[in-house]
Order: C-alpha cells, then structure tokens, then sequence
C-alpha cells in the first residue's frame, strides 16, 4: 500500500551538484553585500582603486596649497612694487613688477602686476617697453585685466606712431570692457587712431557705434562732434 508523502514548507539543501534556476520574484541579496562578494572576489583591483584615489586626492590638496601659497607670497610682492610706484620710485617699483611676472606667472596678482608694469613703462616715455610687456599677453589676460591690457596696448603703438595697431588694440579693448563709459571710451579713441591711419570708413564706424550703442555716455559727444568733422571732409570735393 503507497503512503503518502508530506510536502514541508521549509527549502532543503541542494545536494545534488545540478545549477539552481533563481526563482522569479525571489528577493536578492542587498546591494552592499553584492558589493563585498564582489571587493572580496577583485581584492587586488580594489587595492589599486584605492591607491590611485589615494595619491590623487593628495596631489590635489597638495597643488591646492602649492597655489594659495604662492598666491600670498605673489600679493605681497605685489604690494611692495605698488608702494615703490606710489612713492614715485620707478625703476624699484619696474624691478619688482618684472620680477613678480616671472617668478609668479598665472597668480592673479602676477597679472595685475603686468598692468601696472605697462602702464608705467608708459609714464617712463618707453612704449616699446610697455608693448613687449602687453604684445602676448593681451589676448590671453584674465577677464577682469583685458580691456586694461588692451587699453595700455592702444596708447603704446600710438605713442610708437603706429595709429592702425592701436586702432586694433582699442578695438579688441572695447569688446572686452565690462562697463559701457570705458567700452564707448575705448571706441573713441580707436576712431581716432583710424582716422590719424588714414582709415575714414573705419573711423565713421567707430564713432557711429558710440552714438547709437552708447549714447549717454560722454564719449558719445566727442563722438558726434569726430563724425561731423569727417562726414564734412567726405564730402567736399577736391579742387
């Protein structure tokens, strides 16, 4: 006679050595065990992951630290060479600008300096100078110095007589200035520069631009009174 067999409800062991199929629905292991089985089975990658982050996190704080230092030592210098202008010690003050760019290029202070160093190559009568200072700088210098650097630039090669270069100066000046009375100044001047250069279409531009784009600033009335000398000249015929 067959007897029945009872069906328990607890699981048993699977003894056999065949591969178990994951029943769907089945409730998975978490994810942070599933991230130790897999640490455990890659200890030597993770050693490595470990390592890599490691070093880099050290290098960052190290080049972090590196560049607020040299920031500091940079502003201070920064301040001496400011003193010795003020103080109307011009070659002190040219010594230590120089000085600053080359020990400290790329610090804010570095770049500062550099404008300074410009402008008082300029106050010196070395406009020469005052452009092998500004020349590959100007197009790369930080947001807060380019129209300056341009600006210095404009004046150095009108100094030079060079009027079309410093047209191109105060030009790239204007588009790069953040507030309008310096961006219509900049204008300005380089119609005035355009004009000395022989360039009468480019001058009119100019002023034309300072009229309509800016027309509250005071630039703007120099302007108007620059385009109407021009405009008159343009159209008399010669004799």
């Amino acid at each position: 006679m067959a007897t029945a067999t009872r069906i328990s409800g607890k699981s048993t062991p699977n003894t056999s050595g065949v591969a178990t199929t994951t029943v769907p629905g089945a409730q998975r292991p978490p994810i942070g065990d599933r991230l130790s089985a897999w640490a455990k089975g890659h200890s030597k990658l993770v050693s490595w992951i470990v390592a890599i982050l490691v070093v880099a996190g050290a290098l960052f704080v190290w080049t972090l630290s590196t560049k607020r230092k040299a920031e500091d030592i940079a502003g201070r210098n920064l301040a001496a060479a400011r003193f010795a202008f003020e103080n109307q010690n011009l070659p002190l003050a040219a010594s230590e600008l120089s000085k600053l760019i080359e020990d400290y290029s790329g610090t804010n202070a570095a770049e500062e300096g550099r404008v300074l160093l410009a402008n008082l190559r300029l106050m010196q009568g070395q406009p020469q100078q005052a452009v092998a200072v500004l020349k590959d700088y100007a197009d790369g210098a930080g947001r807060a110095y380019r129209s300056q650097a341009f600006s210095l630039l404009g004046g150095a090669y009108e100094n030079m007589g060079r009027p079309r270069e410093a047209a191109d100066a105060y030009e790239k000046g204007s588009g790069a200035a953040q507030l309008d009375f310096f961006r219509a100044q900049l204008l300005d001047d380089a119609g005035r520069a355009w004009t000395v250069a022989g360039d009468t279409a480019k001058a009119i531009t100019d002023y034309q631009r300072v009229i309509k784009e800016f027309g509250k600033e005071t630039a703007a009335t120099e302007a108007k009174v620059r385009l109407a000398e021009l405009t008159r000249g343009a159209l008399q015929k010669p004799s």
